[in-house]
């Protein structure tokens, strides 16, 4: 009945407008400023999140994750740090947009994952919340806004190509 409703209604892709452009700013707004303002570098939070892991008593909640910033992300810090400035500005531009939308959703939650497994909570578990939402309502979370064409797009793009191969075979 939820899913029903969240996916379907027109007043629910109403609500989920406003829930997608609110994410959608604040992905947007913390992405600007590191693709426009000076050089952005995460090499300084990625130490920060090693030197000081996630602990629950004595032991790390994420050793896992520790590991992987310490041996990978931060011998490579230039990238990540390009990956989350272009990062938080496409989700922000494909939530406000309505393009996508399922796609900068998931990768919103992903990113802000990251960012809770290395310790920064801030505003994170609140925008994976209505993150959620959008997710489960899939397409009609984008129904205002540019998945109305985008999509449908899509999807004549790849039946198109599969009924075209199915034709050679046949």
């Amino acid at each position: 009945m939820i899913m029903n409703f969240l996916r379907n209604n027109v007043y629910a892709a109403g609500i989920l407008t406003v829930l997608r452009l609110y994410v959608g700013w604040k992905w947007l707004s913390a992405g600007w400023g590191k693709v426009t303002g000076d050089p952005f570098n995460a090499g300084g939070y990625l130490n920060g999140a090693v030197n000081n892991p996630v602990m629950s008593g004595e032991s790390m909640v994420y050793p896992n994750y520790v590991a992987f910033l310490e041996n990978f992300a931060l011998p490579n810090a230039g990238l990540f740090s390009f990956l989350v400035a272009w990062g938080e500005v496409l989700v922000g531009l494909g939530l406000i947009l309505g393009v996508l939308t399922t796609a900068a959703a998931f990768f919103g939650v992903m990113m802000n994952f990251a960012f809770m497994f290395a310790g920064t909570v801030s505003t994170n578990p609140w925008l994976v919340l209505i993150s959620i939402f959008i997710l489960a309502a899939g397409a009609n979370a984008g129904k205002f806004g540019g998945d109305r064409w985008v999509l449908p797009y899509i999807k004549q793009m790849v039946m198109g190509k599969k009924a075209k191969k199915q034709e050679k075979v046949a």
